[in-house]
């Protein structure tokens, strides 16, 4: 009695398997090896610096849709090399860049204005009158952007985050990472920028941080090179008209134009640093 049921659902099973195997086989895509090599030749952060949502959407845009073969910013010029050798083409020229924060705002030149004992996020920190200091453009302290950074290139000094151009790749995750969009993606060619985000007036700005822009203009009037312009009480700069000659970091009076050298430092010297101050 059992075994008529048995054999009648074992049957169907083959066949199910047999008409599965049979389909697969005739219905199957044929493999992409374009796709393939070129997503073989990238780092994987998936980090959208080139424009796309991630590493397999680029690759796609590179294989059939003609993007250029040098946008993958992490991978620098190498990983552009090769994607360029994977598509038969000439490979073109990767501007490297870095990452800044532009916030002086250490525990030194602000000052807290409330004792947060929330969860330890900048973004968490950030709800609550859009932080624990003095300035509320500032640098949270948190370190969320360490967090979000694949590369080491970021450790937090005296209550500020701080990156290390020699290790940063300039993938853009720290930027989308930061609460008070504080941190911007500059060509490592570029070694001063203005570290400070705060578009309040100077008076307000002096009361708060000792090291924030006023918008007293005196870089931009320094600059020989138009490349520095004031508008709404902060300073910006062109880097593609910046020769890097540092007259505006010596006119500064308040030390809010900065240079890599004084701000991009390392890693390993950071976190001495940190260490050193922690005590």
């Amino acid at each position: 009695m059992l075994v008529m049921p048995i054999v009648v659902v074992g049957g169907i099973g083959l066949v199910c398997s047999v008409v599965l195997v049979i389909a697969a086989k005739v219905m199957a895509l044929p493999a992409d090896e374009i796709f393939e090599k070129v997503r073989a030749e990238l780092p994987g952060a998936n980090c959208g610096a080139c424009g796309y949502a991630g590493c397999d959407d680029y690759a796609k845009a590179v294989a059939h849709s003609g993007a250029a073969t040098n946008l993958c910013v992490p991978g620098g010029a190498g990983c552009a090399a090769a994607v360029s050798a994977a598509m038969g083409v000439e490979a073109g020229e990767v501007v490297e860049q870095y990452a800044v924060v532009r916030c002086s705002g250490n525990c030194y030149s602000t000052e807290p204005i409330m004792d947060y004992e929330g969860k330890k996020s900048c973004a968490a920190c950030n709800y609550f009158y859009q932080g624990k200091g003095s300035c509320s453009h500032g640098c949270l302290g948190y370190g969320d952007c360490l967090e979000a950074c694949k590369y080491g290139a970021i450790a937090i000094v005296d209550g500020i985050a701080v990156i290390d151009k020699s290790v940063c790749v300039g993938c853009g995750m720290c930027a989308k990472t930061c609460p008070n969009h504080l941190i911007s993606i500059i060509p490592k060619s570029s070694t001063v920028f203005v570290g400070c985000s705060s578009h309040d007036k100077g008076a307000f700005t002096r009361k708060v941080c000792k090291n924030g822009c006023i918008g007293c203009k005196k870089c931009e009037k320094t600059c020989q090179h138009g490349a520095i312009t004031v508008t709404d009480n902060l300073a910006a700069i062109d880097p593609a008209k910046c020769v890097n000659c540092g007259d505006c970091v010596a006119a500064c009076p308040t030390g809010a134009i900065v240079t890599c050298e004084s701000r991009c430092v390392s890693i390993s010297s950071a976190e001495a640093a940190s260490a050193i101050n922690a005590k």
